[in-house]
């Protein structure tokens, strides 16, 4: 049966009222460093999708549940290997699930010493789990971010210059380790540091977005289209991407 005039609007405002939802709670929240002690337990990365799956069906999602499941699953190379596609040039985006639109779930293959541009999130969540190896993320200011109260207080008393990008802190992400971050808490570059060994990671963002904003040194942005090197497990074709 077709939907009336009626049930598709307000199929279209449920999801924009989630959308809305998700991009507030980047203003206030900043990630668990442990799995939730009462939390569900995840098996297996089929478990772990289908978990995500109950979590985002209610427009008000506990991103604390969704932090807790990325902690909780633990990396199984034969679950995942499929899904892990390298390039010898860059590193990939490869979806895994595409969250019915309400979030994207990807693995993303670096090899030796590859490394992202420093980069934001289109305000929306990012989290980051290690499946193998390591990752080394260095987290910079977001220049001129209005709504980041102690930047404005800082430019008040003249001690931030946006003329140049200012690193914050580098942090090394080791296996099955779940590192996050949103606009408001940064920008940030993230880099396989061995010059020896590849690493995966496995990367959930909600709301899922198209583009993001790419930073130089010297503060000048420019914005990036995200696209994908493979999607479940199949390479892409440059119209596909």
């Amino acid at each position: 049966m077709a939907l009336s005039k009626i049930d598709t609007i307000d199929t279209e405002m449920a999801h924009i009222d989630q959308e809305k939802y998700l991009r507030q709670a980047t203003q206030y929240y900043c990630a668990l460093e442990k799995p939730l002690k009462y939390g569900p337990a995840v098996d297996t990365l089929p478990d772990l999708v289908k978990a995500l799956h109950r979590e985002f069906e209610s427009n008000y999602v506990n991103i604390e549940m969704v932090n807790h499941l990325m902690l909780a699953y633990k990396s199984n190379p034969k679950e995942w290997r499929k899904y892990a596609k390298f390039d010898r040039y860059t590193y990939t985006r490869n979806l895994v699930d595409a969250g019915n639109g309400k979030f994207n779930l990807l693995i993303l293959c670096w090899g030796e010493g590859h490394s992202s541009s420093v980069h934001d999130h289109a305000d929306s969540h990012c989290f980051m789990k290690m499946l193998k190896g390591e990752l080394r993320e260095k987290r910079y200011r977001y220049p001129n971010r209005p709504d980041n109260d102690r930047v404005q207080q800082q430019e008040q008393h003249g001690e931030i210059d946006d003329r140049s990008l200012v690193e914050m802190g580098e942090t090394p992400i080791p296996l099955n380790d779940v590192a996050y971050i949103n606009d408001n808490l940064g920008l940030h570059r993230v880099e396989n540091p061995s010059h020896a060994d590849t690493s995966v990671s496995l990367h959930l963002y909600c709301p899922p977005f198209d583009t993001c904003s790419i930073f130089q040194e010297n503060c000048k942005k420019t914005t990036a289209k995200v696209t994908f090197w493979s999607k479940y497990g199949v390479r892409t074709k440059l119209d596909e991407q």
